[in-house]
């Protein structure tokens, strides 16, 4: 019986350790691709309306106001919100590329691009 629980024991540590390394492996690779952003692209309703370098600290109303955007350091945010639940507000700062804030009741999205777009998104297949 002591055996038996003794085995038991070292096959739980090793699966434990085999998946904290699984974890960890699946973390560097998706964060080795990640790539500091260099604008952040204001839609509304799906379509850009503004354009602002990460490189450029400011506060920018957004939507006739109902959002604020600030940026500063190289990371964006919404400061303010008139939604009833401030999810958007509670997202954070983003920087890397892909990264988008969302405001669905003002259907406002934030996302960070990279500095040079040429205006083609290529996909890899």
């Amino acid at each position: 019986m002591r055996k038996l629980l003794s085995n038991k024991k070292r096959a739980d540590l090793i699966l434990v350790v085999a998946l904290l390394l699984l974890a960890g492996a699946l973390y560097l690779t998706l964060n080795a691709n990640r790539q500091e952003g260099g604008v952040a692209v204001v839609r509304v309703n799906g379509v850009e309306t503004e354009r602002h370098s990460l490189a450029v600290d400011g506060t920018f109303p957004l939507n006739g106001g109902t959002n604020i955007l600030v940026i500063r350091d190289g990371q964006a945010w919404l400061s303010e919100a008139n939604c009833p639940d401030l999810l958007c507000v509670k997202q954070g700062k983003i920087h890397y590329t892909g990264q988008v804030i969302t405001c669905l009741p003002n259907r406002l999205t934030v996302t960070v691009e990279g500095g040079e777009s040429n205006g083609v998104d290529l996909v890899a297949g």
